[in-house]
């Protein structure tokens, strides 16, 4: 009999959280697990892919950059019913997968605005009576938590309900506690997976040789208009392809259709954008943790401009460690404009091909390796 994983992803503004949570679950099914995925989250087409279980939660985004609030699809701020209402419904999907072993993408690290849902969750786990063994799974780089006790709390969840910290990048580039001053005190439950990034994919069938891209696109329209801007600037003769996002609100990618050029292509998405990627000369991006993946896997040049509103701090402190190496010219968000992005182009214009960075990046399959393994040592 196949033993089954339960895992809960819930992402709240971009798309990085379910793209990186479907390579792994896709992963673990591959290698013979019973993979049930839940998401909570706006639908992504193609996420998190049509061959595993699947239960969708009524979907909430953050209703603001700063993630301090819940909304519907609609932007209306959700209420105690509708939260109750998803909590029973996780709650009875965990007790209909009865399943093996219990992922948690992000929590207790991150997206606290879930407690009403996941402490519960913990306690039928504790309760269940065939307990499954739980694992939290992390991205490298977390975000800095400024309120006090944070950080206590995460820790006291860590080895009250978990037994193992998935953490998905190589400790050669960046190590847990780098972002997570008490990870000392779990370190005996840390495991590192390499990057979960994509198998070196096929060019695409079609080039663009400058690719822009906004990541999920609810905060992308800056940077969409910034490389509009550039291009002009610089009068490139080089073909550029500006990916939204599906996220962009619709009156922004309105008003940028309006601003692009005819020889200038605007899209919303492209599922194949690690292909594209694949026939680039030059990236220009925000620095989440999927796309750096992408671009690790692609030999371009890359301009990352990381997302740093609300107090973020997860893709400033990747974009300067990547900066520091060499891999990338960075740009603030703060002030972006087409001139600041036109100079870092020729910048990168005139220097050399960029470095290989040594990074292990079959996090995917290390992941579901692990868990195999655990489920093997338990049995």
């Amino acid at each position: 009999m196949k033993k089954r994983v339960f895992f809960y992803v819930q992402h709240l503004l971009g798309i990085g959280h379910i793209v990186r949570a479907s390579r792994i679950a896709a992963a673990m099914q591959s290698t013979g697990l019973e993979v049930t995925i839940v998401t909570g989250g706006k639908p992504v087409e193609g996420f998190p892919g049509s061959l595993l279980n699947h239960v969708e939660l009524p979907p909430v985004i953050a209703s603001n950059s700063g993630f301090s609030g819940l909304a519907d699809v609609d932007g209306v701020p959700v209420d105690d019913a509708f939260l109750a209402r998803r909590t029973e419904l996780l709650l009875s999907a965990f007790r209909d997968c009865d399943p093996d072993v219990v992922l948690i993408e992000a929590f207790p690290f991150g997206r606290r605005q879930m407690r009403f849902e996941l402490l519960p969750l913990l306690e039928a786990i504790k309760s269940a009576p065939r307990r499954p063994l739980l694992l939290s799974s992390v991205r490298d780089i977390l975000q800095e938590n400024r309120k006090p006790g944070r950080d206590e709390e995460t820790v006291r969840l860590v080895e009250d309900h978990f037994d193992g910290v998935l953490v998905h990048g190589d400790p050669h580039f960046v190590r847990l506690e780098e972002t997570f001053p008490l990870a000392q005190r779990i370190a005996d439950k840390v495991h590192y997976t390499g990057l979960v990034a994509p198998e070196p994919p096929e060019p695409a069938q079609d080039r663009f040789d400058v690719i822009v891209s906004a990541g999920g696109g609810a905060v992308g329209a800056a940077l969409i208009g910034a490389a509009i801007e550039a291009q002009a600037l610089l009068q490139d003769p080089r073909s550029w392809c500006l990916i939204t996002g599906p996220n962009l609100p619709q009156e922004d990618f309105d008003r940028l259709s309006g601003l692009t050029p005819a020889h200038v292509t605007l899209v919303r998405f492209r599922r194949d954008f690690p292909n594209l990627l694949m026939n680039a000369t030059l990236s220009i991006s925000q620095a989440g943790y999927n796309t750096v993946g992408d671009l690790m896997r692609a030999n371009c040049a890359a301009v990352l401009v990381p997302f740093a509103s609300g107090g973020e701090t997860e893709q400033t402190v990747r974009a300067q460690k990547l900066a520091a190496l060499g891999f990338a010219e960075v740009v603030p968000e703060e002030g972006l404009g087409g001139e600041q992005l036109a100079q870092a182009i020729r910048r990168l214009d005139q220097k050399n091909a960029r470095p290989r960075i040594p990074v292990a990046a079959d996090g995917a399959r290390r992941t579901a390796t692990l868990i195999g393994e655990m489920i093997a040592r338990r049995s």
